[in-house]
């Protein structure tokens, strides 16, 4: 058994004010400022550019649902619907979907794991019909024949045959998309698979191709899955990378963001290693591991696995605002800010920096992360120095962007704070729509990349379904801050296992049926929710809970070859009631 030390406030005290935030949704208020479009699709990718969807007559949204996660003071997805264009990609009816409902646009539901063969079928159509913008592939971009011919293979009828989606279904929503005014999102669902950047970069093939890119009402975007996640993927979260969208391993790189540290190129590490390939040396090269505001034990893949490295580990350091399932195998725990205690800036899905200001005090004991992050360097004798002044962090984070491709050089709390409307790059002014002329290539064309997909291999004929994984609108990520809600917690109290009523009655599953949801990597048991808006071949869980109900003790340590994202999207698994419907009992939807 550990001992945890924590200092003299624990995260897990924090109830009463806790709630009052989440109530009224901590996620949601990381708002994505954007303007609204009227045509699109969505999927996931950085865009540096404002979405001026205002203008926009068809968008089209690929495996993601952004109602669950954000909201936005400018931006909605009315628009589209009310023009007939919303186009929604996803094998279970969400709450996004059910917006093209009663002719406001269109549903694909196709099979976990076919959006790559689906995006190159849809461009294959673009190019057989004449659709896509030939004066713009000839004046903005290069590598069209290699994309032309790595398409070519995937003519309507194979398409529909691999993804499900009717021949007529392909055809219409290609030639929607190349209408005009059209808007392309993709989001985690896209990238959350082991072939998720050949997937991100058919996305932009196809963007391409229709002439989307740097055109108001028109374009390509990625939504993140978390409030911030733009601005961190800017600015050095992953162990590659240094500020401005730069890579650790450039040489000029590393001379520049060292000048800025004070420290000597040499000082600064090599890459580290991607987090699900980390979270596998636990309790071997890796004794010991601080955990920053994640709940691995619920949020990682195989999660038995990553419990049973977080156990081998000599010490076990958790920062954290609530008493997480990972804080609770912790051999230290130390209560920090939450992001309403705090100031900061965001980064939107289009570039735009925005303020962040702290709107409540912190309670007692709690220590900011950047105090934190200071007093370890300071008793490890960590060279340079440690700011613990959000503004004055920012300031020198402003020094180390520069020259870089988000380059934030320009800009300060202090600027924020007139209400600029600071896109990125920001040396001395704003650059709202980086691509309108050009792209950033020294050329100024845009790159065609060829791709293609392997066929997703069968469900097994002995009983296998596939699982994907995804939200719930009351709930958040791990459910650190939402279980702890009353009214959410009411709303969405735990995981059910959704199942189409055909499936349901051929394994004698009916509504509320406990089931056993099993594969070789653990067992979830849960109550299955019978009903049409998932896939007869598809089963659907929701991440956010521990214990019994916790999805990813299903989902496999597979990763993106370029990315090292995991494969959350498409599991198999076995599905059996636990107490099995009497024979000839009727299935109630």
């Amino acid at each position: 058994m550990r001992r945890r030390i924590s200092s003299a406030s624990s995260p897990g005290s924090r109830s009463v004010p806790r709630a009052s935030i989440t109530t009224a949704g901590s996620a949601c208020r990381r708002r994505r400022q954007q303007r609204t479009a009227r045509s699109g699709w969505t999927g996931a990718s950085p865009s540096p550019s404002p979405i001026s969807t205002t203008r926009a007559r068809s968008c089209c949204s690929d495996r993601t649902s952004p109602r669950p996660c954000r909201r936005s003071s400018r931006t909605s997805p009315e628009p589209a619907p009310r023009a007939g264009g919303l186009i929604v990609v996803d094998p279970r009816r969400s709450a996004t979907a059910r917006l093209t409902e009663d002719g406001a646009g269109t549903h694909l539901q196709p099979a976990p794991g076919t959006d790559l063969p689906l995006l190159l079928g849809l461009t294959q159509i673009v190019l057989a019909e004449g659709l896509a913008d030939g004066a713009y592939i000839e004046e903005r971009t290069t590598g069209y024949d290699a994309v032309r011919r790595s398409v070519a293979s995937w003519w309507p009828e194979r398409t529909s045959a691999t993804t499900g989606i009717p021949v007529a279904q392909l055809r219409a929503t290609a030639r929607r998309l190349a209408a005009g005014r059209t808007y392309i999102l993709t989001g985690r669902g896209v990238e959350q698979h082991v072939d998720g950047t050949a997937t991100a970069t058919a996305a932009i093939n196809l963007a391409l191709v229709l002439g989307l890119v740097g055109r108001a009402g028109s374009g390509y975007g990625t939504l993140t899955g978390q409030g911030n996640g733009q601005g961190g993927r800017e600015h050095g979260q992953k162990a590659d990378q240094l500020p401005g969208y730069r890579s650790i391993r450039g040489p000029e790189a590393r001379r520049h963001v060292a000048g800025v540290w004070g420290i000597h190129p040499e000082q600064i590490p090599d890459a580290g290693i991607p987090a699900t390939a980390l979270l596998g040396e636990l309790g071997g090269p890796v004794k010991t591991l601080l955990v920053a505001g994640s709940n691995v034990v619920v949020s990682a893949p195989d999660v038995e696995a990553v419990r049973a490295g977080l156990e081998a580990l000599d010490t076990l350091i958790v920062c954290d605002f609530f008493l997480s399932e990972t804080a609770e195998l912790a051999d230290i725990v130390l209560p920090v800010l939450q992001w309403a205690e705090e100031e900061g800036t965001m980064t939107s899905l289009e570039g735009r920096v925005i303020r962040r200001r702290q709107a409540l005090p912190a309670p007692d004991g709690a220590r900011s992360e950047l105090w934190i992050m200071a007093e370890i360097a300071r008793r490890l004798g960590a060279a340079s120095t440690w700011p613990t002044v959000p503004a004055d962090v920012f300031d020198e984070l402003a020094r180390a962007s520069e020259g870089g491709i988000a380059d934030y050089s320009g800009l300060s709390h202090a600027l924020l704070d007139t209400g600029v409307e600071a896109y990125w790059p920001y040396r001395s002014s704003s650059t709202p729509r980086p691509f309108a002329e050009c792209s950033a290539h020294p050329d100024g064309r845009a790159r065609l990349i060829p791709v293609d997909a392997a066929p997703p291999a069968p469900t097994d004929r002995g009983g296998d379904l596939t699982l994907t994984t995804g939200r719930y609108l009351q709930q958040y990520q791990s459910g650190t801050q939402t279980r702890r809600v009353t009214e959410l917690h009411a709303a969405r109290p735990e995981a059910r296992l959704e199942i189409h009523p055909a499936t349901a009655s051929r394994l004698g599953i009916r509504e509320g049926t406990l089931v056993a949801v099993a594969n070789e990597r653990g067992t979830v048991r849960v109550r299955a929710s019978v009903t049409t808006d998932i896939r007869h071949d598809t089963v659907f869980l929701p991440f956010h809970y521990a214990g019994e109900g916790c999805a990813n003790c299903l989902t496999e340590a597979l990763v993106d070859p370029t990315s090292a994202m995991p494969e959350f999207k498409r599991t198999r698994v076995r599905v059996a009631p636990v107490a099995p419907t009497p024979a000839g009992e009727e299935i109630h939807v």
